[in-house]
């Protein structure tokens, strides 16, 4: 029954909403932590934002790490079902260690193990799940199913389906602004993570087939290569290519060792920075110079790593949504609705780009269907060049709605909304795209693996795109100021714990500018004083990106707008080229 319905000409085999539940209750878990994570460390563990980014960071960029190290042991030893369900059980270990983390809050030093234990079980269970679970879509179809880039766009919708109730539901338990109540998010996200793994497990003997009927993913890539390698010699792996394995490991090892230390010594990158960083170049090194990989293998490993390239342009950008744009909607976003009278919390904003890919991913999956049937349908690499456009296109939006913005004023929710969504059309030609593209041009026997690099490539993006969010200009924003005694004007700074002075010079306010995080001013002149100061400071000590200046809100997108166009142009031109290497691939 399983074999016809997967071997049906019309619509998808119901394997595909397996993946598609089980991707949604672990990106459940892991956006629902991730909503709350940061809230936990200022307002719980009362870390500060420099070392609680810090932490974030690391942790974001080495989630997209580990996929390299769970690819390589499911295609060698344990196939993709073990990885899934022992990934899965790490995750909801690591989700109740947090949960741990926050019942213990209030003991500082024991709540801070606790929680970089769970970080450290959730990096290595998402490693384990990750490329396993995207890789199996692929093996639902025959190869050149049309259907695949559909497939991968309805399993995208899991993830934003998960991504989106996340934030609302963990939220709800555990943002409630009494730190007690973070780690009932944290029990929430790790019973999502449960169901997720239960449903895989109840659910995987039936549904999980290829379409003739076999199960997949039950034996390591591996040995399903040395199975049929008398049918098709190229897959399989001689006995000169193992003995030549270890001597490939040493090279590159060697090679992974120099690059570590050139980032981390010389250059001064962190060592978290310094371990991705290296192995994007490593990875992928070790893998195209295996020696059983034919002419046209070869050729295809190129295109994904040359369009893995770009995509960490795009990731760099879209990532932004979790730290300057975040700052940006805090900050600079009027988010109070005078009709309700209510203020829109910044989390909430998150929740627009996953949002969005649920009502226009069924769009994008007729779009690209007609097309197909009528011959026009676009190439993978022509597809991720529209991405990074419209990418580029969102911060143009948002410059020009900052472009010329007074000092203290700030601008409409829709300003923000409008790019979340552009990003969302980009990240839907893009995302899912790349997921089917890898699918379709990786050596079976480097499925999960070549998966992993590309998740590599969204590690490095991570990291870049925190150092991007540094060059965030400091806001021009109004000052929380009042009058503590009238009789002699004196002045006092909110908060109570804020000991910095209003100084006098050349007739106007000066104030530290690194530190200034408030909100309202009533004398007007005085306000009027210190926002020129604000000003002229920042006029005066900009920052650079790589000779480019950066003095205010629309200097900094338009860096965004200027890298991703750029990316875009480049990938564009290089389209055509790009699908010759393919093969016959598209």
């Amino acid at each position: 029954m399983a074999s016809e319905i997967n071997t049906a000409p019309k619509g998808h085999p119901k394997g595909i909403y397996l993946l598609f539940a089980t991707e949604m209750w672990e990106r459940f878990s892991y956006y629902g932590m991730r909503a709350l994570f940061s809230l936990y460390m200022l307002n719980a563990l009362l870390f500060d934002k420099a070392y609680s980014g810090q932490i974030y960071g690391s942790y974001t960029g080495l989630v997209y790490l580990t996929p390299l190290i769970g690819g390589y042991v499911a295609d060698r030893y344990w196939g993709n079902r073990r990885s899934i369900i022992a990934g899965a059980l790490l995750m909801a270990i690591g989700q109740f260690l947090l949960f741990l983390s926050g019942c213990f809050f209030e003991n500082v030093d024991t709540a801070t193990m606790l929680m970089f234990l769970g970080l450290g079980f959730l990096i290595f269970g998402n490693g384990f799940f990750k490329p396993n679970i995207s890789s199996m879509v692929g093996q639902l179809y025959v190869p050149g199913d049309s259907r695949k880039d559909s497939a991968y766009t309805i399993f995208y919708m899991g993830v934003n389906t998960g991504s989106f109730i996340a934030p609302l539901i963990c939220g709800f338990f555990g943002d409630t602004g009494h730190p007690a109540d973070f780690r009932w998010g944290f029990l929430a996200a790790c019973i999502g993570m449960l169901l997720g793994m239960v449903t895989f497990i109840l659910f995987k003997d039936k549904y999980l087939l290829t379409p003739s009927g076999e199960a997949i993913g039950v034996t390591p890539n591996s040995k399903d290569i040395n199975k049929i390698k008398k049918e098709n010699p190229v897959e399989g792996i001689s006995e000169s290519n193992k003995k030549s394995s270890l001597r490939l490991i040493l090279i590159w090892g060697a090679i992974w060792i120099i690059l570590f230390y050139l980032l981390y010594a010389v250059l001064d990158t962190d060592v978290i920075g310094s371990i991705i960083f290296s192995l994007t170049v490593v990875a992928p090194g070790y893998i195209i110079s295996d020696p059983s990989l034919t002419k046209i293998e070869r050729s295809r490993i190129w295109v994904i790593y040359i369009i893995a390239f770009f995509v960490i342009f795009f990731w760099a950008a879209f990532e932004q949504a979790g730290a300057s744009l975040t700052y940006f909607a805090e900050e600079q976003t009027d988010r109070h609705i005078g009709l309700f009278g209510w203020t829109v919390p910044t989390s909430y904003f998150q929740s627009v780009n996953a949002l969005s890919i649920i009502v226009f991913a069924p769009v994008f999956v007729i779009i690209w269907t007609k097309l197909n049937k009528k011959g026009k349908e676009p190439a993978s690499p022509l597809k991720q060049s529209i991405g990074l456009f419209l990418l580029a296109l969102g911060y143009l939006v948002i410059a020009f709605g900052v472009k010329g913005l007074a000092p203290g004023m700030k601008v409409s929710m829709l300003w923000l909304v409008s790019l979340y969504v552009i990003h969302t059309f980009g990240e839907l030609c893009l995302s899912p795209i790349g997921l089917s593209m890898v699918n379709k041009l990786a050596p079976l026997r480097f499925a999960s693996l070549l998966m992993a690099v590309w998740y590599l490539s969204t590690a490095a993006a991570n990291k870049f795109a925190g150092t991007l969010s540094g060059y965030y200009p400091q806001p021009i924003i109004e000052l929380a100021l009042v009058q503590s005694a009238e009789k002699d004007n004196s002045l006092t700074l909110l908060p109570k714990d804020f000991e910095e002075s209003v100084m006098e010079k050349d007739g106007a306010a000066v104030i530290p500018f690194d530190k200034i995080t408030f909100s309202k001013i009533e004398d007007k002149t005085l306000k009027s004083h210190i926002q020129n100061s604000l000003e002229k400071q920042q006029l005066e000590n900009p920052k650079t990106f790589m000779g480019y200046r950066i003095s205010n809100l629309y200097d900094f997108f338009m860096l965004f707008v200027f890298m991703a166009g750029a990316a875009s142009v480049i990938l564009f031109f290089l389209s055509r080229r790009l699908l010759k290497m393919m093969h016959g691939i598209k």
